[in-house]
């Protein structure tokens, strides 16, 4: 039964890539480790391309959930901004160029 649970689970997972934005290789794991949790089957970050491919399952989690963790850990996404307050504790080798516009600030302003 375990067996046919997982095969209905793999082909009801989506997957999905949207931009996150990073510098390093230390980036890479705060990203892919905040992304992991329950209904991720996959979380993988592209340091070249600032790109996040996960692979999940919509009945538990979603796109904006996922974000959303990501942003909490101090890294921008492209629907998501991460708080001036957990962006600015980030190594020096993390404090990526945050595309323009994006301040915690703005971030208040919309929600």
């Amino acid at each position: 039964m375990k067996n046919i649970f997982s095969l209905f689970s793999a082909l009801t997972n989506k997957t999905n890539t949207f931009k996150v934005y990073g510098s390093c290789n230390m980036c890479k794991k705060r990203i892919e480790t905040a992304a992991a949790g329950e209904g991720i089957a996959k979380a993988e970050w592209d340091l070249k391309t600032n790109m996040m491919t996960v692979t999940y399952d919509p009945a538990k989690v979603t796109i904006t959930n996922i974000q959303k963790r990501i942003a909490a850990a101090g890294h921008d996404t492209e629907s998501e901004t991460a708080p001036d307050e957990v962006y600015s504790k980030l190594p020096g080798c993390c404090l990526y160029e945050r595309p323009s516009g994006v301040t915690a600030s703005a971030a208040i302003h919309h929600h």
